[in-house]
Order: structure tokens, then sequence, then C-alpha cells
């Protein structure tokens, strides 16, 4: 770790360039719109230029962890429920935007995910969205490696038992009747 005098402007601008697109889609498939998972990047820099002696040489879990927490302090103070896009919203595929067997495991996917508690949805997203190692989501989670890899394990369990318990959408365009 470089210390706080070498780690300057010229180091966070290299940092915000090369993570801030990651941070906004973190954002974006948790926040209710673009302009809060803007927000919610620029809070998360905001903390990694103040603890920049705290960054890691690898800092994308890292600033992982940070949005996490400043999620959950939003959802906390009511500013922002850390959630994905509401079901009917996202359920909604104009007819001839895509092929419907493309999109029904999509949906069904969404739907079981959602019906998960919160920890097992994170690990997850961290592991399947935001393309993290299993050491990596452990860094993002606060939690050793052996936790993150007993997480994920239950977590993919309970996401198979829940996409086993509901019958397969069939017709995208009617998924608002099954919500």
């Amino acid at each position: 770790m470089k210390p706080v005098g070498e780690r300057g402007e010229d180091w966070f601008t290299s940092l915000y360039a090369r993570h801030y697109p990651a941070i906004v889609r973190y954002g974006v498939r948790r926040l209710p719109d673009a302009e809060a998972a803007a927000e919610l990047a620029q809070d998360v820099f905001i903390v990694a230029w103040r603890r920049r002696s705290e960054v890691p040489e690898n800092p994308l879990p890292w600033l992982y962890s940070v949005a996490r927490h400043t999620v959950a302090n939003r959802w906390r103070h009511g500013r922002a429920a850390p959630t994905l896009l509401p079901l009917a919203a996202a359920d909604h595929v104009p007819a001839g935007l895509v092929e419907p067997d493309a999109v029904a495991p999509v949906l069904d996917l969404r739907r079981a995910l959602a019906e998960l508690p919160e920890a097992d949805q994170e690990i997850l997203r961290l592991i399947g969205w935001e393309d993290l190692s299993v050491a990596d989501a452990a860094i993002a989670l606060g939690c050793t490696r052996s936790a993150a890899a007993v997480r994920l394990f239950r977590a993919r369990r309970r996401l198979r038992s829940a996409l086993a318990a509901r019958p397969p959408l069939r017709d995208p365009r009617s998924a608002s009747a099954h919500v």
C-alpha cells in the first residue's frame, strides 16, 4: 500500500477513471434510478479520497464494500431502498424487442432472487453481476474467504430451491399477470 503522500491527485484520478463505471453499475442494480447510482458513486469516491491510506492495491472489492455500506446507510435513513428494479417495471418487455425464449429465464431468475434474504442476494450479485471472485466478494462483504464461500454455497442452494418452487414463465409479455 502506498503512503498517503504518494496517493495524491494523480492516483485518485486514475482510481476514479478505472472504477467509477463499475461502482455506478453496482448502484444501478440496487437503487431506483441512474441519478441515485451516480450519487452513490460520488459518495464512494469521497470516502476513497478521505481514506486513501486504507485503499488496498486491488481497490474494487474495497470500493464495493464502501458502496454496500453507503446503500445500507441510505436505506436506514429512508433515502433509497436497496432493491432490484421493481418486478412490475422489470417484467414489462415490449413485444418484438427481444426473443421471448431469452427473456423468460431472466425474469424467472429475478423473481427467485427477489424471494431470497438480502444477504443471499448480495453474495449472488457480487459473484454473478459484479464478477468478483469469492476472495474479492469476502472483502466486499467484510468476512473471511471461507465465510463467503459458505454463504455463496447456501445462497446458490436457496436460489435453486426458489427457482424449482415456482412454475417458469412462458410468455414474458404477460409477465405482469404473474406478479
